[in-house]
């Protein structure tokens, strides 16, 4: 039977919601875990990372079990990790079950990105990065639904409990359009590539290139939103809508994603995210009260096509890594996010402690302070993509030429 294309996207961008909503609801919940579970800002950037690492571990193992075990089986991984991740964080009775409901809610979104990626590749082989970025206009969604969930619940007196139940929905929508749907095989086994030939076209330097670039686009782009809720309430507006208004540009963005992928080269979009994204981290670190809508508008358009351009660009030039190309990319993304993540709860904990007087105790002014300054820290990320995304950009044409004999 011929796969059904329509609905196994529309199925994907559902699962990809119930990834994107855990990230707004953790960034809205952060707070008061610290006061429930008397955490550190650090700790919480270590509970908050897990789901970035267990996303990795996801991609890394999951994306060559594609090809063996199959999309479908990968994808039932997904659904039964999401919801044992809701059950036991909702659950949770200290840190450490905490920390292991987030994990594995991680690992089940890294299973959607291991294999939604190769599975929309398949799908529309000649128009792959325009797809995929329609498919992640669904990741910054789904921050906007969770976003304005946890706002409007919160404003309700409805804590992070009910919130987190509010994913079991989107959940069961996605359990039940992907049950019995015929999943086709993953482009890299229809062309008949060997396993060998995969790995080997992994070892392209410039694909290795665009792994280490990897760790920073995803890093700029992940780890500031995931501390935005945070530091922003402190610095006094709403760091959630802050949130929200950032992710919701970003869907927009990708929406009409088509319509710069076929003008501009995508090593010039990725140079222009670089620029743009670090001016709007810098200019974050720098600003207050209603010019942080502004700042947050610059830095959302500036990391709006990253994610989505780097997976198309890799699938679209390396078509023979495969599912194992497009996991390693995404892995290494959600790898680093990890990393950067307790590292900045590291230097908004110091940031803190700074500016504290002995025995004076830190207040919002403080800690909006040392938050926003942390912001400013991370334009450095771009800042080291602008000088990669050049050299690749004015050799463009000299790696196109190496790229045809691959």
């Amino acid at each position: 039977m011929t796969p059904n294309s329509s609905r196994l996207f529309q199925a994907s961008c559902v699962a990809l919601i119930v990834t994107a909503m855990s990230f707004a609801l953790r960034g809205g919940a952060s707070t008061d875990w610290g006061a429930e579970f008397h955490l550190s800002n650090e700790q919480l950037g270590w509970i908050n990372g897990t789901a970035f690492w267990g996303f990795t571990i996801a991609m890394v193992v999951g994306g060559p079990l594609c090809d063996a075990l199959g999309l479908a089986f990968i994808m039932r991984v997904a659904f039964i990790g999401h919801l044992v991740g809701i059950l036991l964080t909702i659950f949770a009775w200290d840190y450490k079950s905490l920390y292991a409901g987030t994990l594995i809610f991680g690992i089940a979104n890294g299973s959607v990105e291991a294999a939604c990626n190769p599975l929309i590749a398949t799908l529309f082989p000649n128009d792959k990065t325009t797809k995929l970025n329609a498919f992640h206009v669904w990741f910054p969604g789904g921050i906007v639904i969770g976003g304005l969930l946890a706002f409007a619940l919160g404003h309700l007196g409805l804590g992070w409990k009910i919130q987190f139940a509010c994913m079991l929905i989107p959940l069961g929508i996605y359990g039940v359009m992907f049950l019995r749907e015929n999943f086709p095989k993953t482009e890299r086994v229809q062309r008949g590539v060997s396993t060998g030939a995969m790995f080997a076209a992994c070892l392209n330097p410039i694909f290795i290139l665009m792994v280490g670039c990897m760790l920073l686009t995803a890093a700029t782009e992940l780890a500031p939103n995931q501390w935005i809720p945070n530091i922003l309430t402190n610095a006094g507006v709403s760091g959630i809508l802050v949130l929200v208004w950032i992710t919701g540009i970003q869907a927009v963005g990708r929406m009409f994603a088509g319509v710069f992928v076929h003008r501009i080269a995508p090593e010039g979009m990725l140079l222009a995210s670089a620029a743009i994204s670090a001016l709007g981290l810098y200019t974050l670190s720098i600003s207050s009260g209603v010019m942080l809508f502004g700042s947050a508008t610059v830095f959302a358009i500036g990391v709006c096509f990253f994610w989505p351009t780097m997976l198309g660009y890799v699938s679209e030039r390396f078509p023979r890594t495969g599912a194992l190309g497009l996991a390693i990319m995404g892995g290494a993304g959600m790898l680093s996010v990890s990393v950067v993540l307790p590292i900045m709860g590291h230097f908004y904990d110091q940031g803190i402690a700074s500016r504290l007087s002995p025995g004076e105790k830190a207040n919002a002014t403080i800690e909006a302070a040392a938050g926003l300054q942390t912001l400013g820290r991370v334009s450095l990320l771009p800042c080291l993509l602008i000088v990669i995304f050049l050299i690749v950009f004015f050799l463009q044409k000299r790696f196109s030429a190496d790229l045809k004999k691959t």
